[in-house]
Formats: structure tokens, sequence, C-alpha cells
């Protein structure tokens, strides 16, 4: 039984197994004919089979849910068998989830659409408990509603998706017999998952579950013709990891896969053409695919067989007079991409859209996400990865004039391509866990998106409508400026039924807190959304008490919300609840280990806790996320000198000045040049002096941006021992420092009336002629010794001069007695100077 649920997994049967399977035991039982509908892809001739219809049929009706109804029976069915039979029941219900699976896909995902109906293999006693369809399809939506996550209204035969839950998640203890029931499961989450407005904790906690119970099957995986099934599996793993936030183990999965596969892709540079009337061949970006030592993988027999080219989604060609369809190379043999499988080809694209997921939205990351679509485009074999491609091309062009109008036709194509009844569902499902094609009202909602950007305004609400996505219709009518028209519609439908989700959107618009009120009450308090709006309402107001309440209770029905902890973060802050604020941060940068705005705000909770180490470490989280935010930086700088990390404060620095030309902060300056001055020990105990060399270079730096900032040139003078080292050069280094701080305060205005700043240039002056005297008999050259005297002379006599001027006593004729020690010091110095370059003068 475990290959025939290997090429289930697989979606069809190999020759040799074929003819293995036809000649076995399960062939000729009443689950054989199941399993072969299921390869055929005929997924509705499942419920016309007897025993599938007799399962769902009884004879008495007690239960008023249909959920706990079809759970009733399907659990009777297999608790009701000898020995012998339990076996076969367990294969006839594991094929019946799987097929409710499979065809509820088609009806949403794959198309042609499903002409299935209830009373086809439902009891009327149980259909008759609901006056109209629309009444039981509204309560088999609300089975499906998961950690307050409401279920998209249109969904096409939901009834489905919940037999598979029924069967796959429910009854897994009685199918203990099925080896790839959790790997079954594990799609089924996936499925589940498109459905819901945000990411439900129950879904993931049983994705993880599944992923470990598959991960530890060993015999799943053994044997030289499974790594068809280890490909898939961890591209499939890689996609529900990324779904939810695990962006690390998403990367290991694909990077699995990739090993696997043994490709070589990377992006590369080659000579080539991209316009019409392009002369001569440039350097354009594309993506080259090798195989390691031209390895082929074994088993080829194992991989699906490409679907022919007429039945998949046809990629439209630009058509424009100037741009090619596609880059013409110099050298075209030397880049060819080889014949790629199924497992190839998903495992490029997995890489692209994991690229995608890791890296900033950017005119470059554009460039690089188009030569992953100009490869996969150029092999098109399989319906999954031809639509997820073309889907990908279209976000990517909808920006550029040139291939807008390819867009539009593009993505009409892809959503047209649902009602096409002429391919096989058994030729659209190969490969199709493995791509994460959206369901096909998130591709028409692409589709109305485009319009509205092109501006066909009312094409785009006739979809939105049609489509019943009302916060899409109504961002319309708030974007035309028709606020009326909103509120209208939205309480047309509420005069139909009224929903949470409903009085959630009149909230929005009309920014009333009793419609949030309302959607909380009418969903029994347990909408997210309802709290999630209220919150941000109140936070709008700056109403934050109220606002954290709301949020509170959000993220108590699901904590999946990483846009609602973070809002609540805010507001701790705000609130000066620094505790709340470095937990709903914490919860941020777990889901979102990349979100960096979140790691510096947590940095700043911590810092306001005196958690000044863990403030440290969290903004260096937060710099290998974005190392382009400035402020980001400017916290790191603060911080790293705050612990003693000084090393790290001369590096922060310095990028502050990559990105802030004149930037400067004078008081870390301070701290670092006085750390190093005076040898102090950093937070691991060094002593700091060591770090002298790169101060140097960072005052160096800094002065040669910031030129007119006294403090700073004497903080460098100091670093060079303000003159007192025995070292020549630092002598003369500091010399020039202190002269050029001194020029900076005699250009600021106003320190000759008063006194005191007078007094502080004056000290200056005359730190400067010690400091020139000492260089001077440091100097061979007496030429250059008596320039550096005359300099300092002619500085203290202009001063002397000017305190003659402004501070004398009018009747008395003499200098102000609060300055006449400053002038006496002067007139001593000017004259020890004159002295000495007198001195000079005679040895000439």
């Amino acid at each position: 039984m475990l290959a025939l649920e290997r090429s289930l997994l697989r979606g069809f049967l190999s020759a040799a197994e074929s003819l293995q399977w036809k000649q076995g035991e399960v062939a000729a039982a009443e689950s054989g004919s199941l399993l072969q509908l299921i390869f055929d892809g005929k997924y509705e001739a499942i419920f016309s089979n007897s025993t599938i219809q007799n399962v769902f049929s009884a004879s008495s009706m007690t239960e008023e849910n249909i959920d706990s109804y079809l759970e009733k029976q399907i659990l009777a069915y297999l608790d009701c068998s000898a020995e012998a039979d339990n076996m076969e029941r367990q294969r006839l219900m594991f094929l019946l989830g799987v097929g409710s699976l499979q065809l509820f896909v088609q009806s949403n995902w794959t198309g042609p659409p499903v002409r299935l109906k209830l009373q086809d293999f439902l009891p009327p006693a149980l259909l008759q408990k609901f006056c109209e369809p629309k009444m039981l399809h509204a309560a088999i939506l609300k089975t499906l509603v998961l950690d307050g996550e409401s279920v998209y209204t249109l969904t096409s035969h939901p009834i489905l998706l919940l037999i598979a839950r029924i069967i796959l998640v429910n009854s897994r203890p009685k199918l203990a017999s099925l080896q790839t029931l959790s790997w079954w499961t594990l799609r089924y989450v996936n499925i589940h998952q498109q459905l819901l407005e945000e990411r439900s904790p129950e879904l993931f906690n049983l994705a993880q579950t599944c992923i470990k119970q598959v991960a530890e099957a060993e015999t799943l995986f053994t044997g030289g013709e499974s790594w068809h099934l280890a490909v898939q599996f961890h591209l499939e793993c890689a996609y529900t990891f990324l779904y939810y936030y695990e962006y690390k183990k998403a990367k290991q999965c694909f990077s699995t896969a990739k090993d696997i596969t043994k490709l070589q892709i990377n992006l590369t540079g080659a000579l080539g053409k991209r316009t019409r009337f392009q002369e001569k061949y440039v350097a354009q970006l594309i993506l080259d695919v090798q195989r390691t030592d031209e390895f082929l993988l074994p088993h080829s027999e194992l991989s699906p067989a490409p679907t022919p080219l007429e039945n998949l989604t046809m990629n439209c060609d630009l058509n424009d007079d100037t741009v090619l369809n596609e880059i013409k190379l110099a050298d075209a043999d030397q880049y060819q991409v080889p014949d790629l499988c199924a497992e190839e080809l998903a495992v490029i694209l997995g890489i692209c859209i994991d690229f995608q997921k890791n890296n900033p939205v950017h005119k470059l990351t554009e460039e690089e996400l188009l030569a992953f679509t100009s490869c996969l485009l150029s092999q098109p074999k399989f319906w999954a990865i031809q639509t997820s491609a073309l889907l990908l091309r279209t976000k990517l062009e909808k920006g550029s004039t040139r291939r807008m109008e390819r867009a539009m036709k593009q993505t009409q194509a892809l959503a047209d391509q649902f009602e096409d009844a002429n391919t096989l569902v058994s030729e659209r499902m190969k490969i199709f866990y493995c791509c994460q094609v959206p369901p096909h009202w998130a591709i028409q909602r692409q589709l109305a998106s485009l319009l509205f950007e092109l501006g066909c305004t009312s094409s785009a609400l006739q979809i939105f409508e049609e489509l019943e996505m009302w916060e899409d219709a109504v961002i319309c009518y708030e974007r035309a400026g028709q606020h009326g028209k909103a509120e209208e519609i939205l309480r047309r439908e509420l005069e139909k039924k009224e929903t949470p989700g409903l009085y959630c959107l009149l909230g929005d618009i009309l920014k009333d807190h009793q419609y949030y009120d309302k959607a909380w009450e009418l969903s029994r308090h347990r909408s997210a959304r309802a709290q999630r709006s209220k919150g941000l309402l109140h936070l709008r107001n700056r109403e934050f008490r109220e606002c954290v309440e709301c949020f509170e209770r959000s993220v108590q029905i699901n904590p999946m919300q990483l846009g609602v902890w973070f809002s609540l973060g805010c507001a701790y802050i705000a609130l000066e609840g620094y505790e709340g604020a470095a937990k709903a941060f914490q919860r941020c940068v777990t889901l979102e280990p990349d979100n960096a705005e979140a790691w510096n705000n947590l940095s700043t909770a911590y810092i306001r806790l005196k958690q000044k180490i863990k403030a440290f470490r969290t903004l260096q989280e937060a710099l290998k996320c974005n190392y382009e935010h400035w402020q980001i930086w400017e916290n790191y700088l603060l911080t790293s000198t705050d612990v003693g990390e000084f090393s790290e404060a001369i590096k922060a620095y310095h990028r502050l000045m990559d990105l802030r030309e004149k930037y400067k902060d004078t008081q870390v300056l301070a701290i670092l040049v006085r750390a190093v001055v005076d040898g102090m020990a950093d937070r691991t105990g060094e002593v700091a002096s060591g770090l002298k060399g790169k101060l140097q270079e960072l005052l160096g730096r800094v002065t040669s941006r910031v030129t007119n900032d006294g403090e700073i040139w004497r903080l460098y003078a100091r670093l060079y021992g303000n003159g007192q080292n025995d070292s020549g050069e630092d002598v003369e280094k500091s010399l020039q420092c202190l002269t050029k701080a001194h020029k900076c305060e005699m250009q600021s205005s106003d320190w000759e009336k008063d006194v005191s700043s007078f007094k502080e240039v004056v000290k200056g002056a005359i730190e400067i002629a010690h400091v020139a005297i000492r260089c001077s008999k440091n100097k061979s050259n007496h030429q250059e010794a008596l320039q550096i005297l005359s300099s300092a002379r002619l500085n203290l006599r202009g001063l002397s001069s000017k305190a003659k001027q402004l501070f004398v006593d009018v009747t008395s004729n003499e200098v102000h007695s609060e300055i006449a020690d400053e002038v006496t010091t002067m007139d001593n110095m000017i004259a020890e100077l004159q002295e000495l370059s007198n001195q000079l003068r005679n040895q000439c």
C-alpha cells in the first residue's frame, strides 16, 4: 500500500506501477476503483460511488449541525467493522478525504467549475433543516472559521473542505494504517489557510505536527526513486513556513530541495539586446541554471510528464515597437538552460519566491525576479508552474508603461482559464502543491486592482462587487471620493444579511465604534477583526488605554497578527508601559525575524526598562534586517556608547556618516575620547586605549566634514595629547587642532561683548602659545619654528589689544579688574614668545 500512497502523492502511476497495481489485491477492492478515479482526475465520480453514498445516508437525524452529522457518520463507518475489513474501510475514508480535497482545489483553484450538488450525496432529511441553499452554505462556512478569522464568503463547495477536515484532521487516530496521512493533512492546512482573512495559529500548530511526523517517516523517503517526493515535501514545507513568517526554516527547506536536485542556480550577466534598435550587445541580467557535473536524476519516469502546450495558459507576447519580447543573447548556447523536469522547475520557482520575500521592494529586485520568471517561462511544461510564473511577471510588469498592456492581457487570460474545460484536471494538478498557486478569486482580484490602477474604476468595482470583496470595493469608492456610495453599498448588503465583516467595514468608513461593537456581539466575541479595527480607531484618536484593551482581546483570539502586535507595542510605549511594549515587540520579531522597526522599538523598550545589554543585542538584530535606517544606527551608537561597546560605537558613527554626510554627536565623541585617553575598560574588560588609531581615523573623517565645530577640534587635540606628548608629530597635530578650534570660537558672534566668553577665547590662545613653544623646540628647521612662534604671538597681541580697547575703565584708563590677570598673562607670554623668536633669529 505504501507504493500506492507514494503514487497518490505524486498524482499518477508510472507504467511499471500501473501494471503491478492491476495485479495486486487493492485494484480489485472497492478502494481500488476510488483510487483509479483520483488518478484519472474524476473526483466528482467519487461521490456517485454507492459505498460513499451509504456512508452519508442515515435513517434518523438527531444532530443539528452539519459538521457533527458528517463526523458521526464517518466515524461510525470506521468503527463498525471486523478486523479484516478495517484496512479497506480506512483506505476508503482516506481516499474520500483526499478526493474531497482535490475536488475542492478544482472547484476553487484549478477549474473547471465543479457541477456536484449536495443532494447528490447528502440525505434529504439533513438538507430539509435548511430553508434555502444559502443558509446551508453559510452554516458550512461557519464551521470552517478558525481563531476568529472569517472564511471567504464565495468559497465554492466548502462542504468538500469540511469532509477533508473531518477525515484528515478529526479522524486521524482512526486511520493509523495510512503512512502518508500527515502529508495530506499538511496539504489540507495549506488550502484551508488561504481561505482565511489572517494566519491561523491552530492551523500552523497542526502543520508543524504534520511536518515533524512526515520527516520522521523513514520508509517514505527510502530508495533512489524517492527523491521526487523528497523535493516535493521540502518545497511544500518551505511554502508553509514562508506563510507563517518562519523565513529561516523556509530558506533551509528551499536549500535542501535544491541540493537534492543538484542544480546550480545563479543570477549572472550576459551580453544581449533588449530593444529592437539596439546595435551593440550590452550586459543583461539572466538566470544561469546548470546541473552539477552534468548530473542526471534517476527514475525520470516517476516525474510528471509535461502537459501539452495547447493546454497551458497562453504566455502573451509583449508586441512593443521598441522592447523585444525576450532578451536576445549574443551567445545563447552558452547559457542554454538544460531540459528540466517538474521538480527542478518547482525548485527554481521556490527559490524565486523566497528571494522575493527576503528582499526589499526595489527596481533591482524586480529585475532579478524577472530573470527568474524568464527562465521558468522558457520551458512551458506544467500548468501550476506556468500560472505562478505568469502571475509573478504581471505583478512586476504593471508598473512599466511599455509592459502594462501585456500585464493587463495576461491577468485577464489567467482569470479566464478557470472556465476552460478543455484541459484535464489531472494535468492541472501536476506539481500543484509545490507552487502556491492562488485561488481563482485572488487572480480576479488582481485583475480588478490592475483595472483600478489604470483608471477603469467602474470595471474594477464591478469585479469587486461580483466577488463580494466589499473591503476592496469600499477602498475603490473612498479613493474615488465617493464616500456616500461606499456606505450605501455596505448598508444594502447588511439589509440582506448582517455579518461581523460588513459591520467592521462600515465602522472603517464612518470611523464609529458602535459598528465594531455590533460586529463583536454578532460574532459572539470571536471576531479578531472587530477588536483589531476598534483598536486601530482608538490608536488614530490617540486613546491609547482603550486601544491596548482592544488589541489585547484581538491577539488573545488570534496571536498570529503581526500588525496588531506592532501597534500594541507602540500604544504601550505611548502609555509608558514598557514591559507590555517589550512583550508585544518580542512577539513581532518572533513572527517576523526580519522586521527592523520591531527590533528597534524593542530596544527602546529595553532601554526604558534599564536593560541596556538586551537593547544593544536587539539593535544588532535590527541592523541585520535594515542596514540603511539611520535612526536605528543612531540608537545603536548611543546604546553602544552607554554599555561600553566603544569599538561598535566607532563603527556606528562611521555608518551614520555614510548615511548622513554632516552627522555629528559631540557628546558621544567626548565619551569616546575620554575612554581612550583615560584608558577606561570596555564591556568585555579590554582597555579602550587600543582604539586610539580607529578613533583618530573617525575624528579625521568628522573634522573633514564638520569644519566649524570648535569643541570637536578640541576633542581631536585631546586625543593627540593636547601638546603634552613626547612625540613631535602628536604635538604638531595638537597645535593644528587647537588653532582650528580657536578660529571656530573667534568666528562665533558676540564673544567680544561678553567677558566670560572673551576669557575662554584668551584661555585657548594661551594654550596654543604653550603648545607652539613646545612644537618649535621639536623643529629642526629654524624658519618653521619662527613661523609657529610668530603666529602664536600675533594672535595673542591681537587679543591683548582688543581687551585694552573693549574692557578699559574710562575714568582711570585701566583694564577692568575681572580681565586684568588674563591681559597680564598674555603680555608676559608675548614677551616670552618674542624672546624665543629673537634667540632663533640669532641662531640662523
